[in-house]
């Protein structure tokens, strides 16, 4: 064989044969179908790929009725041909490439493995046999836009082509104050949001690629974008905020579970939801931390906190099943009264998501599976508070919910992105973690074992020479030579966004041992790994985009280290001012560079309070100019 294949997902069943095919020059995709408009978009896909190889002119025609000579591939749609409504059967033998599945879904999927196939042999392929079809019946990716980057048409688009060639089936844009209700301008002025124009488009392009664009809308929590303003204060359960279990909180956070409130969310749904052909509905409902504590204090005390944020969710349901839609949730709450699991209503999905190694999905999906309530694992990319990632965390945690989801019957996988604190990861920094999801949700046995670093640079990064992908994979796991655990974060970001005298209190709080050392190897190490940028080949048209998207994620953390050295000194009373200076220059050029590359993928809503949070770090540094002038 030719070439080595490195495929994403993998497919389950792969026989190849020890011959190799050389494929025609001219010839005809055969479209064997009742209707050839729904195989059209995997027939183009399928010609463009064949067509992009020297010297290659094939041709769509729908039928077999051609002369026999002439076909190189035929897609054929027969009814109960697989044995799963998603799944394909892939012959290359006899000259020809023959893809047959049951449903125009199946056939897509096919034609993704082919078009892999081609990419990395060209025109000469291996003979084989391939039987294929998923774990997971929804395979899905939700993107926060809410957090301050709201990404570009553009680069949404191209990120979801992206997603359906690895076979993702699902979509969801995580909603705060990111959507265009025009009830509600004053929310989202600033903020570069979605237009229900920019939604029906993305949402046509996603069906043309077999993925349901799933609405997405928080309802409960996480509202502090609505509740800050006067008009929605009323709605607010902590107006003034409260002592929670994340500390203590002066702004609103989650609403107050009253008529009122429902009133308010029947306002965002009946204007979000027309505008998605989805019939799933996710209403968010996670991380209620405020509430019961202070407008709704009185009734909680007297039927518990659990009864009544089961009580809200079950109006919400109501809502969402009047609109004819099947409701999705974040299940974090409720696991936390197993008593109440059983009265969730059985045509309301939970999504069980958790971000750690070790999150308890099996718990979890033991609880919801016992009650008879359908659910997701919900893992996620480990990018956000990191800048790069988290790889060894984000590929154990994507494999223990695949895991525990096939044991328990989970009926969904869905990969979560998030933005916390900023989001200051560029995209890219995300295609590790999301390229290992798309392989365990399709086929877990076959896919756990990727080599990541080839499977993202073949298929992410699309570079030859698979330095690209070991770039991302390693300098996600740089934060691990530094010897410090963070929940959900990584040190080295944790001491950009700390303030130094906070980040002092910590190290003596945690009697963290001598760290300077092993700051000094970190920066060795990334010194090593982005000392091969320079001989990367990504066949991208974003490509010298991602270099400096990686150059500056490397850059801060050698921020990172060098900053942490600095606070070292001023905690032992050995203030070094050479250092601050450097630091002070050195965040003088992150800080345009951030500018650059966030404007290139992302709108310009979000960037001035991402933008702050990177001026607060460089703040301490001015600070000494200031005190020596004094």
């Amino acid at each position: 064989m030719e070439c080595d294949l490195i495929l994403l997902p993998h497919p389950r069943q792969l026989v190849l044969s020890d011959k190799t095919m050389a494929l025609p020059p001219d010839g005809l995709i055969c479209i064997e179908a009742d209707q050839v408009q729904p195989l059209l978009m995997a027939a183009r896909q399928l010609q463009a790929s064949a067509n992009a190889l020297p010297g290659m002119r094939w041709a769509i025609v729908g039928g077999t009725a051609v002369p026999a000579d002439r076909i190189c591939a035929v897609l054929s749609l027969v009814p109960g041909s697989t044995v799963h409504s998603q799944g394909y059967m892939l012959t290359i033998a006899d000259g020809r490439i023959h893809v047959v599945a049951s449903t125009p879904a199946g056939l897509f999927y096919g034609v993704q493995t082919v078009r892999q196939l081609l990419g990395q042999c060209g025109r000469t392929v291996p003979e084989l046999r391939c039987v294929d079809w998923p774990d997971f019946p929804n395979r899905g990716v939700m993107l926060d836009v809410s957090r301050n980057r709201v990404p570009t048409m553009a680069t949404l688009l191209e990120l979801i082509d992206l997603l359906a060639s690895w076979k993702i089936n699902q979509v969801q844009l995580y909603f705060e104050n990111a959507y265009a209700y025009q009830q509600h301008a004053g929310v989202w002025q600033d903020v570069s949001p979605f237009t229900a124009a920019e939604i029906a488009e993305v949402d046509r392009f996603c069906r043309d690629r077999f993925i349901e664009l799933v609405p997405n809308q928080n309802s409960f929590g996480h509202l502090t974008n609505w509740l800050l303003h006067p008009e929605y204060s009323h709605l607010a359960e902590a107006p003034e905020g409260c002592a929670t279990e994340w500390g203590s909180r002066s702004t609103p956070f989650g609403l107050q579970p009253t008529e009122e409130s429902l009133n308010f969310l029947r306002t965002l749904y009946d204007e979000l939801l027309p505008n998605f052909c989805s019939r799933q509905f996710n209403v968010g409902l996670d991380e209620t931390i405020d509430l019961g504590k202070v407008r709704s204090k009185e009734i909680a005390e007297q039927v518990g906190v659990g009864r009544l944020y089961l009580d809200f969710l079950l109006k919400i349901h109501r809502e969402v099943r009047a609109r004819g839609r099947t409701m999705q949730f974040w299940g974090d709450i409720i696991t936390h009264y197993p008593e109440l699991v059983r009265e969730l209503p059985r045509d309301a999905v939970a999504l069980e998501w958790g971000y750690e190694a070790d999150h308890p999905f099996d718990e979890h999906g033991a609880l919801f599976a016992a009650s008879g309530v359908p659910f997701y694992v919900c893992p996620g990319t480990s990018t956000w508070n990191s800048l790069v990632g988290r790889t060894a965390n984000a590929v154990e945690n994507l494999r223990n919910a695949a895991r525990s989801g096939l044991k328990h019957g989970a009926v969904g996988y869905l990969i979560t992105d998030w933005g916390d604190n900023g989001h200051w990861q560029p995209l890219p920094s995300s295609y590790v973690g999301l390229a290992a999801g798309a392989g365990y949700a399709w086929a877990f046995d076959a896919n756990r074992d990727l080599n990541l670093a080839d499977v993202v640079g073949q298929h992410a990064f699309k570079d030859a020479t698979g330095i690209m992908g070991r770039i991302a994979v390693d300098l996600g796991d740089i934060y691990r030579l530094a010897g410090f655990h963070f929940h959900n974060a990584s040190v080295l970001f944790r001491i950009l966004q700390a303030d130094p005298d906070d980040l002092i209190k910590w190290m003596q709080n945690n009697e963290v041992p001598e760290p300077a050392p092993r700051l000094r190897a970190v920066l060795d190490a990334i010194d090593g790994i982005m000392g091969n940028l320079a001989n990367v080949e990504m066949q991208r048209p974003d490509a010298e985009l991602i270099k400096r998207e990686f150059t500056w994620g490397a850059n801060m953390l050698r921020h990172a280290c060098w900053r942490a050295m600095w606070v070292l000194g001023k905690e032992r009373g050995t203030e070094n001012d050479t250092l601050r200076q450097w630091l002070q220059k050195d965040a003088d050029k992150l800080l345009p560079e951030y500018e650059a590359i966030w404007h290139a993928r992302s709108r310009a809503g979000g960037f001035r309070p991402s933008m702050a949070r990177l001026e607060r770090m460089r703040q301490p540094y001015l600070a000494g100019d200031a005190e020596r002038q004094r």
